[in-house]
C-alpha cells in the first residue's frame, strides 16, 4: 500500500509581472491599472505602456490570488499574453510533471530540471489563458496528464493525493 503525503511548502508570492494582449493606447492600459489596482492583496501597479505589461507587487503577508489578477485583466476588456509571479522559497523541492502545494495552493511544474528552489524566483503560469495559445500548446505537450487542459485536478491527479476539481496552476521556471 503506498501512502502519499501532501507537504505544504512554504513560499510568499511578492509580486507578479502581467503582459496584456490588445492594447493599443494609454487609456487601455489606464483601464487594467485601475482594474488590478481594486484587488485587495494588490499593494502598488506600475504599467509598462512600452511593454505592454504591469508590474504588481502584492500587500505583505497577504495571498495573492492569481485567479483575480487574470480575471481583473480580462474584465478592462483585455487578455493575458504571459504572467509570471515572483515568491521567495525556502527548500521547495520540485520535479519536472509532478504537483506541488506551495502556499496553499497546487503546482505543477512542466519542463524544468528537478531542483531546490530558495530565495527569489519567477514562476511563468502556462495554464491556458495566461499565456499565448501558440505558447500553450508548446507547453501542453510536455506532460500526458489532463490537468493541463482544465486547470483542475482529474483522474491523473489521484497519484498527488488531490480531490478531484482542486485547482491545479500549471507553471514553468
Amino acid at each position: 500500500m503506498a501512502v502519499f503525503v501532501i507537504v505544504d511548502m512554504q513560499a510568499q508570492f511578492t509580486k507578479a509581472t502581467i503582459q496584456a494582449s490588445g492594447l493599443t493606447c494609454a487609456m487601455c492600459s489606464r483601464a487594467i491599472d485601475n482594474s488590478l489596482k481594486q484587488l485587495s492583496f494588490v499593494a502598488t501597479v506600475q504599467p509598462d505602456i512600452k511593454n505592454s505589461a504591469f508590474n504588481i507587487m502584492f500587500k505583505q503577508n497577504d495571498t495573492a490570488d492569481i485567479d483575480a489578477l487574470k480575471k481583473a485583466v480580462e474584465d478592462a476588456g483585455f487578455s493575458v499574453a504571459k504572467f509570471t509571479i515572483t515568491g521567495v522559497f525556502s527548500n521547495t523541492a520540485v520535479k519536472n510533471d509532478e504537483h506541488v502545494a506551495i502556499a496553499g495552493k497546487e503546482y505543477h511544474f512542466l519542463n524544468i530540471q528537478d531542483q531546490v528552489l530558495n530565495g527569489e524566483k519567477n514562476l511563468v503560469i502556462i495554464d491556458k489563458n495566461f499565456l499565448t495559445a501558440s505558447a500553450f500548446k508548446k507547453y501542453s505537450a510536455a506532460t500526458g496528464m489532463q490537468c493541463i487542459k482544465t486547470g483542475k485536478a482529474g483522474s491523473c491527479c489521484e497519484k498527488a493525493g488531490l480531490a478531484a476539481g482542486t485547482r491545479i496552476f500549471h507553471v514553468t521556471i
